[in-house]
């Protein structure tokens, strides 16, 4: 598993087999692997807890990989040394296994990216808000002050003696 977003990139991570027994327990990780082999069928569980920073959302990434790979060659037991073209295809699989975690890791790095992008985008739109109401208010209290400067202030004068 790895967090993609939200806090300090941490949670707590459990497993637990079909008794309640708890394989494995993590706190505050940001990404780890646990191989294991199930040693009994029945429902696995696995719970992943933000209970340190409750106001941050987390987006976590994970990925189950059930079983070995079956061979590619159903004969793969045999004495004899593999053809040229087997030996190819072989090669080509094993190049394969790893672009798929090159993609993974990219993907997660990408989703990163893309909720930093947006986080950014709403604060500056929010921003930007918030500096056109400030411009308009100022704007309409510069015209009022202006327009005291030019109002006709009618004074009434008094005549004292005559």
């Amino acid at each position: 598993f790895q967090v993609i977003t939200g806090g300090h990139y941490d949670v707590d991570c459990r497993l637990e087999d079909p008794d309640g027994i708890v394989l494995y327990k993590e706190m505050k990780k940001q990404y780890d692997s646990f191989p294991f082999t199930a040693s009994r069928n029945g429902t696995y569980k696995f719970c992943f807890s933000n209970e340190i920073s409750t106001f941050t959302h987390k987006t976590v990434y994970f990925d189950f990989q059930v079983g070995e790979d079956p061979p590619l060659f159903p004969s793969e037991n045999r004495v004899t040394a593999l053809t040229q073209m087997e030996s190819a295809c072989v090669s080509i699989h094993e190049a394969l296994k790893s672009v798929i975690d090159y993609q993974t890791h990219f993907r997660l790095r990408e989703a990163q990216g893309r909720s930093r992008a947006e986080d950014l985008n709403t604060r500056v739109a929010y921003w930007s808000i918030g500096e056109a109401i400030i411009l308009l208010v100022v704007s309409i209290g510069q015209v009022f002050l202006l327009k005291s400067f030019f109002s006709d202030k009618r004074t009434t004068t008094t005549r004292v003696g005559s």
